[in-house]
Parts: C-alpha cells; sequence; structure tokens
C-alpha cells in the first residue's frame, strides 16, 4: 500500500492474530487487535492446539507456509524441533510415504524414508510387527501455541501495537464501499484496514460486512494418556508421530501421550452458537480410535485415558485456508481456517499482500475468492467440509473426486453425455467427462499402451484412443466448465490494453492470447480474448479469481462492466483434420477464416459464437451459444458428424493431447511465482504498448526455465509435484505431466534451473525414472494442423 501506512484493526488474538500483529508492525502499520477473551490466545483453538508442525503437504504454498512458521518459531525460542515421523502399517500407505517424500523434496524439505527398525528405534513404544516403515522429517516438531502468540504480541506492542481483550465486535463501520472502523460493545477503533483472524467465530463476523466464510467449526478428539512407563525425557526427544491409516496422531505429555483423533464421525457445530472452543469428551466416539492406539502401542493398555475433550477447529470444503479481501467492500480481509503449523507463513503472506500489495507466494489456492457462488451454499459447505475432515489422512488419488453433492452443475449435453457412457470427473461444480465407455471398442484402444497401477486410477486406455481418434478424424469436447467472461462499455478496449501483455487493439474478429500480470511481472493468468464488436470483449479466463480481479479494477472505469456469462452459455470444442468437413455442409461458417479468428454464423438452427483456435492443436472451432439452444448443437454437430468417424471425447484425452502442443494450464504449470519468460510465453508480451507488470518484468531475471521432459519408460507415467533430480541433487519438481498418444513419448513439464542440460531423473513412488529435456512442442512444430 503505497503513501502513509494504515491503521490496521485485528479481529482475534490467537496465534494468527498475534502473528499478523508482529508481522505488520515489522512493516510499519499501526496495529491494532481486538480479543473478546480476557488474554492472548484464551478461547479459541490456539488454547488448546497440540502443536504439532508436519511440514509435508501436496500443495506447495501449504508447505512453503509450514517451513516459514518452523523458522520463525524455532528463532523465537517456541519450537522443539524433535522431528516428525510418519509410519506405514500396510503397503498402500507404506507407498504413499514414498509419495509424500517426493513431495517434500520437491517444496524443498529435508526428509527420508526409513526402515522398520528405525521406526522402533525412534519409537521403542510401537509394536514392531506391525511396521512396515516409516517417513522422517527432521525439521518437524512442537510448537508452543500459546508461547508462541505471546512473543510475537510482545514483539508487536514493542513497536507500537495496542492489544484490546474484553471487546466483543458487534459492527464493522463502512462507508463509501470500504471499512472505516471496529465497533465493540463499548468504544469504536478507527481503521483503514480490518483483519478477521477470528477463526472459528470467522463466519459470524463475515456476516457483519455481508460475506461468506465458507468454514465449519469442528470438534476433533484428544486424549491424555496415563504414565506409559517411559522415561519423561525419553519421550520428550522422540519425534512426533502420525499413524495415518488409524487417522491418529501421538506427542509427549512427561510421561504421558497425548493422542489426537480423526476417526470418529463429523462433529460440526454453527460459529454463532459457539461458547467454548473445547466442547464435553465423548467416550463413545473415541472407542475405535483407542482400539487402534493400543493396538499400535501396547502400553497404553495399562495406562488408559486420563482425560479427553473435543477441541473445535476450523475446516473448509477443499482443505485449504481462507486469506484475501473481500470481493465488495474495500479494507476488509480476512485470515481464517488457518492451523498452527502454517500460522506464522500465513501472517507474512498476508502483511506482504496489505502492506506491499500482494504476496510473494502464489496464494491462489487459498485465495478467498476462489469459489463460486454455488461453492457457498451453507449445505454445499457443510457436507464438504465434513467429508474433507472424513479424508484428512486418507490416501487420496490428485484426480480424486468429492461424491456428494453431485451432479450439480451440468453443461446442456450432460444427457447426452451419459448416454455415451461418460465416466464423470467433477470440478468448480461442473460435471466433466473424462471418457466415454461408447468409444470402448474404437480399434485405437489397441495401440494405447498400459500404466502403473497409481496412475491407472481415474484413467481408462479409452483416453488414448479419444486422443487418436482427434489426431485422426475429428471429436467432439465440452468446453462448457472453462470460465467466460464479458467486458463491455466504451472503454473496454483502453481497460484490457492496460491489464493484458498483448495487444487487443485489433478490428472486431480478432482472437488474441494474452496474460495477467502482477505488479512483480508475475504471471496471474492466461486468457483469450475475442474482440466481438467495437466494445464488446468474451474473455476466456481460468476461473473465479480472474472474474474477481478484473472486477475489482474495472470499478476505477465508468465505461467498463465485466460480466460472468458461463452459467448462461455452454461451448462445444469441435478439433480434428475432418473438423471443416463436418461442420461445413451445416453451417455459415466462413471455413477458410484463418486462426484466431472469431465470426458469428449458424450452425443448423443454432446461432454460435465461432473462435477459430484450439487447445489440443487441431484444426477446428469453439462454438459457443446459449444454454437453451446447447442440446440442438450437440445433435446438429453428432449427426453431421456420422460420416467422419466424430466420437465425444474428454478431459483425459484433452491433456494428453494439450501437452503434445506444450500448451499450459495456469496454477499447475506457472502462477504468480512465475514471470513470461521463465515460462515460455513470451511471444504473448506486446512490445508497442504498456500493460500492469511491465516495468518489474525487465528488471526481473530468469534463473529457472519450464522444461519438457520425456519419459524413458513408456509405463512410468508421473502426475504433478514430483522431484526432480540432475547429477543426483534435487533441482526441480513436475508440473503437468501425461502420456502423449500421438507422439508415442510420454511427457512431464518441470521447473528447473535455466542451466540444466542432459539426463535427469524422476522420483516417483521412490524409484528414479530417466528423463530428458526436449524441443517443445512435441507435436506439429510448423503449426500445420492448426491452421489446416
Amino acid at each position: 500500500m503505497p503513501g502513509e501506512m494504515p491503521r490496521v484493526v485485528l479481529v482475534g488474538a490467537g496465534i494468527v492474530g498475534c502473528a499478523l500483529a508482529d508481522e505488520l508492525s515489522e512493516r510499519g502499520c499501526t496495529v491494532t487487535v481486538l480479543d473478546q477473551a480476557p488474554g492472548l490466545a484464551v478461547g479459541g483453538s490456539s488454547s488448546h492446539a497440540p502443536g504439532l508442525v508436519f511440514q509435508t503437504n501436496s500443495c506447495r504454498s501449504m508447505t512453503a507456509f509450514a517451513r516459514y512458521t518452523v523458522e520463525k518459531y524455532t528463532a523465537l525460542g517456541c519450537f522443539d524441533q524433535i522431528g516428525g515421523l510418519e509410519i506405514a502399517t500396510t503397503p498402500a500407505r507404506l507407498a504413499d510415504l514414498s509419495r509424500r517424500h517426493g513431495w517434500a523434496t520437491s517444496w524443498g524439505v529435508e526428509s527420508r524414508l526409513i526402515d522398520a527398525d528405525e521406526v522402533a528405534r525412534l519409537h521403542p513404544l510401537l509394536d514392531r510387527e506391525q511396521i512396515l516403515g516409516g517417513f522422517l522429517i527432521p525439521s518437524d516438531g512442537l510448537a508452543k501455541p500459546v508461547a508462541a502468540a505471546e512473543v510475537q504480541a510482545r514483539r508487536a506492542i514493542e513497536r507500537g501495537a495496542r492489544f484490546a481483550f474484553g471487546q466483543k465486535v458487534v459492527a464493522v463501520e463502512t462507508s463509501g464501499g470500504r471499512v472505516t472502523g471496529v465497533r465493540t460493545e463499548t468504544d469504536v477503533f478507527p481503521a483503514d484496514i480490518v483483519v478477521s483472524c477470528a477463526g472459528m467465530w470467522g463466519p459470524v463476523l463475515g456476516e457483519m460486512v455481508g460475506l461468506t466464510v465458507p468454514l465449519v467449526p469442528m470438534a476433533h478428539q484428544y486424549v491424555f494418556t496415563g504414565n506409559v512407563g517411559a522415561d519423561a525425557e525419553a519421550l520428550a526427544r522422540q519425534p512426533i508421530l502420525r499413524h495415518q491409516e488409524a487417522d491418529l496422531y501421538f506427542r509427549s505429555h512427561g510421561q504421558a501421550l497425548g493422542i489426537g483423533a480423526y476417526g470418529h464421525r463429523p462433529m460440526p457445530i454453527a460459529a454463532k452458537d459457539i461458547t467454548s472452543s473445547e466442547l464435553p469428551f465423548t467416550k463413545e466416539d473415541f472407542e475405535q480410535s483407542w482400539d487402534a492406539a493400543v493396538e499400535l502401542i501396547p502400553a497404553l493398555a495399562e495406562a488408559g485415558v486420563d482425560r479427553g475433550f473435543n477441541g473445535l477447529f476450523s475446516f473448509t470444503s477443499d482443505g485449504m485456508p481462507l486469506l484475501g479481501e473481500h470481493p465488495g467492500l474495500e479494507g476488509f480481509w480476512v485470515a481464517e481456517a488457518v492451523w498452527i503449523t502454517h500460522s506464522a507463513g500465513v501472517a507474512r503472506a498476508m502483511a506482504e499482500w496489505i502492506v506491499d500489495g500482494q504476496p510473494k507466494l502464489d496464494l491462489h489456492s487459498s485465495d478467498l475468492n476462489r469459489f463460486e457462488q454455488v461453492q457457498l451454499a451453507p449445505d454445499y459447505v457443510l457436507e464438504r467440509s465434513c467429508q474433507n475432515f472424513v479424508e484428512v489422512y486418507d490416501v487420496l488419488h490428485p484426480l480424486q473426486p468429492m461424491d456428494s453433492p453431485r451432479p450439480l452443475r451440468t453443461s446442456p449435453f450432460y444427457e447426452r453425455q451419459k448416454q455415451l457412457g461418460a465416466f464423470f470427473l467433477e470440478a468448480s461444480g461442473w460435471e466433466r467427462p473424462h471418457w466415454y465407455e461408447a468409444n470402448a471398442d474404437l480399434p485405437e484402444v489397441a495401440e494405447v499402451p498400459g500404466r502403473g497401477e497409481w496412475a491407472s486410477r481415474y484413467w481408462s486406455p479409452i483416453c488414448g484412443a479419444e486422443a487418436l481418434v482427434t489426431r485422426r478424424r475429428v471429436a467432439m469436447f465440452d468446453m462448457t466448465p472453462l470460465k467466460r467472461l464479458e467486458v463491455s462499455g466504451p472503454e473496454a478496449l483502453e481497460f484490457l490494453q492496460r491489464r493484458t501483455t498483448n495487444n487487443l487493439d485489433r478490428k472486431p474478429g480478432a482472437v488474441v492470447y494474452t496474460l495477467l500480470l502482477d505488479n512483480r511481472g508475475g504471471i496471474r493468468s492466461d486468457l483469450t480474448i475475442a474482440r466481438l464488436g467495437p466494445e464488446t470483449f468474451q474473455v476466456g479466463a481460468n476461473g473465479n479469481l480472474d472474474l474477481d480481479w478484473l472486477t475489482r479494477a474495472a470499478a476505477a472505469w465508468r465505461g467498463v462492466q465485466v460480466r460472468d456469462i458461463t452459467a448462461g452459455t455452454c461451448c462445444i470444442g469441435l478439433w480434428g483434420p475432418k473438423a471443416r468437413d463436418l461442420i461445413a455442409p451445416v453451417s455459415t461458417l466462413d471455413t477458410r477464416k484463418g486462426y484466431f479468428t472469431s465470426q458469428q454464423a449458424h450452425v443448423g438452427n443454432v446461432p454460435v459464437t465461432a473462435l477459430r483456435l484450439s487447445y489440443v492443436g487441431e484444426l477446428g472451432w469453439e462454438l459457443y451459444t446459449t444454454a437453451d439452444l446447447g442440446g440442438r448443437l450437440w445433435d446438429t454437430l453428432w449427426e453431421a458428424g456420422q460420416e467422419h468417424g466424430v466420437i465425444a471425447a474428454g478431459r483425459g484425452a484433452f491433456n494428453s493431447l494439450r501437452l503434445e502442443k506444450g500448451y499450459r494450464s495456469w496454477g499447475v504449470d506457472m502462477t504468480t511465482e512465475h514471470d513470461p519468460h521463465e515460462a515460455g510465453l513470451a511471444f504473448a508480451l506486446a512490445q508497442n504498448k504498456r500493460y500492469v507488470g511491465m516495468e518489474a518484468l525487465h528488471r526481473r531475471e530468469p534463473r529457472r526455465k519450464l522444461t519438457c521432459l520425456t519419459i524413458d519408460d513408456p509405463h512410468e507415467v508421473v502426475l504433478g509435484s514430483e522431484p526432480v533430480f540432475h547429477q543426483g541433487e534435487p533441482a526441480g519438481y513436475v508440473t503437468s505431466a501425461a502420456y502423449g498418444y500421438t507422439t508415442g513419448l510420454n511427457i512431464a513439464y518441470a521447473w528447473l534451473p535455466a542451466d540444466v542440460d542432459g539426463e535427469v531423473e524422476i522420483e516417483y513412488f521412490g524409484r528414479r525414472v530417466t528423463a530428458r529435456p526436449a524441443q517443445e512442442p512435441l507435436f506439429d512444430p510448423e503449426m500445420k494442423r492448426l491452421r489446416g
């Protein structure tokens, strides 16, 4: 935030509020912290949190949060770095520990896989016969939540921060669309910025400003055992322990153990009904967990349970924090659903965001505004959050969807897709076909190589057959779930020119691939923009964050309207060498109109906006119409395509085809932490215009590169996030991967140092798989197929 430093009021003096007060005051902000409790970390989750910090996470940003938390709390003297140990008692869990070790390596956390004997040496109380192996992270350990809150609060107070207790917030005061202060039962506190760090009470504070804070407070059982018959000092030196197969974790308390359990039924409570963060212990819910704990640690049978409680924690529908600014009220921020593990890291990122305008770390997976409106429905938030509680320690495949509530969002083609035996996965509430059983008898199925057990989940060789048919004949892809925005008005061109990197000042009918950059020159999204008229643009976006960002930016432009048109429209991607032969007889399209152009036409009786482009690298069009005419569009194309061997194809084929062409996926292959030169997207930077992030981009010096790799073994299909080794040392990580059915190459894209050349290795479930950098694109480098 340029100019004078803002007055910030933080609501909540738990671990997050104290950490954020420390980070903001260090940056010169005037900070006031309010809490309804009588003192620091009293009454909220921080007061009873057991303090275990396991850093490894499938999400890179969550691991980065945890790493900084460990570093900071260690430096502040409120962290015992005794290590963390995850154990396996089944072959499936042992394999998953190898995968987790890969994540840790990818994200820069030192760890190692150990055998059962070493597990038993580190934890002598365990039943050695049950153990198959373990995953040891030496830098994990125990945070002291109350002490961490206190030391950070003291640091903030020394810089001038004020903490006011016994202050229950009753209103957030606003004027002209932004916050002006916070009113409690007794006082008013002026503010330029208000941050809700209220934890499980976050939804209550959100209601005061018309904001849905989609979290659910849920009880989680924790018990203290009796004396386990071991030396207290020896117990204190043992690594904290997770037995995820039984939904259990363990830590020492003197000569007793503390046991946390997630194996019981979800026990949600409405935020407005919370009177205490600790609820009475329900013994019957702990019985199964206790049996599993005794089976693992026989000494517990004699020690017994001394006492327990049901402690409340915040859960969200996707298991991630809620960070960011209110979409409709300037200056009201949220830092909720944050556990002790990530508290200091989140606080640093939030302070950077508030003071500097953006965080250094990519936060798209934690952004408050990532959800679609349907995902904010109370029933949806409750059901998905409860399911996340149930699955918190489960082995989850990266493609594994939630089972309910489904179906929720369906395209107009849904009934036709079901008739074709579509296998649906789900994203952002949308049902998305991954492949079609109707294609099981295609002769191309026999050409598809097999793959390992893990990569075979949520996959079928039919995916490969659909990809081959797309290259050889023609296929119909449902592109409806992709976010579509309309930007219009007399200043629409000037607005988009300033916000995007490529030149949009072209005649109506032009389509442009372009980027959104942040103020540091990082990629916050990539867009496909069609100029439909002098003042109307259709924007193909990546999700709700693009809508949020463009809407905020447009507020300063009187002559610009930004509208989400996704739900009222639908899209079929018609692609393949026979796409022109199929569509020409049944449409008014000028089928010779060039690549990256748009036109208005009719397909049969259906008016369409036809964009001549392709994310799969084949001749064809994206055909858009209104949702009410979607079924008719599908039927017209399907009937016309029978003589050309048309099929419906799904996302499995789509992902393979786009990687053969080297097309990037934002949020996976590149984020705000990467710039266009590093990501291989410099072609989208216009040289004759100014845009947000341009000056910063010129100052950046690329040190890494998104690199196309081909894997020697065609059966070793990796799925993403695996570590990449160069000359025996960790050098980067995989982003996207798929088998290229047309090229016959096993493909992985990875972030690697710019100077890496020659053979590398990808660690996949503990094995090293040889891979080699390749010139991209792997398919049709001369673009002959696309241009037709």
